[in-house]
C-alpha cells in the first residue's frame, strides 16, 4: 500500500462512516459504489451518480421484497445481480470494481 493510500484508509476508518463498519465486516458492492461516489462533504460527485444510486436502491428493495416471500433467492448474490442490471455487464478492457489480482484481459 502506498503512503497516500494508507493515509486515506486511516482517515476513512477514523471517520464517522468508517466507524459504522465494524472491523472484518464485508463491504457490499452497492455500499462500495455509494462510498466511492461521494464528495468529502457527503454530496454526490455527479447527478448521474445520484441517479444510478437511486436505481440501485430501488432494485435492492425490489429484490429484498422478492426474497422475503421466495426462499430460493440467494441474498448473497443480489448485489452482483443488481450492479449488472443497472450498470450493464462488464466489457473487455473495463474493470468496474478492482480487487487483488485483477487484470484487464
Amino acid at each position: 500500500m502506498l503512503r497516500y493510500q494508507r493515509e486515506d484508509a486511516v482517515r476513512f476508518w477514523n471517520s464517522k462512516k468508517g466507524e459504522e463498519l465494524s472491523p472484518g465486516q464485508k463491504v457490499r458492492r452497492i455500499q462500495l459504489f455509494d462510498i466511492t461516489h461521494r464528495k468529502k462533504d457527503g454530496s454526490r460527485m455527479t447527478s448521474e451518480a445520484g441517479e444510478i444510486m437511486e436505481k440501485l436502491k430501488d432494485k435492492k428493495a425490489e429484490y429484498e421484497a422478492i426474497a422475503s416471500t421466495d426462499s430460493s433467492v440467494n441474498l448473497e448474490d443480489i448485489d452482483n445481480r443488481i450492479i449488472t442490471e443497472v450498470l450493464g455487464p462488464e466489457r473487455y478492457g473495463q474493470v468496474r470494481f478492482q480487487g487483488s489480482g485483477v487484470n484487464l484481459t
